[in-house]
């Protein structure tokens, strides 16, 4: 995404990245500091594989390593490589479920 970005075919500074995509970025934040709040006022309990797999992934996003992204994404997939004979619901539940095995 960065390089040519900038018109010029180069890749982008950190600082034109930062002054691009930052204001975008403190909007999501705030989005997601809304969403835990949401669940916080809902009520005690950390036993939905969806918020645990939040928890881990906003974890990764402070670690300070490379490739947080992909990192993200392989934490919320199925690792399982052999398909389902019947999905067990109609829509996506946007993280693994643990407990239903897999990988």
């Amino acid at each position: 995404m960065a390089a040519g970005a900038n018109g010029g075919g180069t890749p982008m500074t950190r600082a034109q990245v930062v002054d691009a995509y930052f204001m975008e970025h403190r909007a999501r934040l705030l989005d997601v500091a809304a969403f835990l709040d949401r669940v916080d006022r809902a009520g005690a309990g950390d036993d939905d594989f969806r918020m645990c797999a939040f928890h881990a992934a906003v974890s990764i996003l402070g670690d300070g390593r490379p490739d947080r992204a992909r990192r993200v994404l392989e934490l919320l997939s199925d690792p399982s490589s052999e398909p389902v004979a019947r999905a067990g619901m109609k829509g996506a539940t946007g993280a693994h479920d643990p407990a239903k095995g897999g990988g």
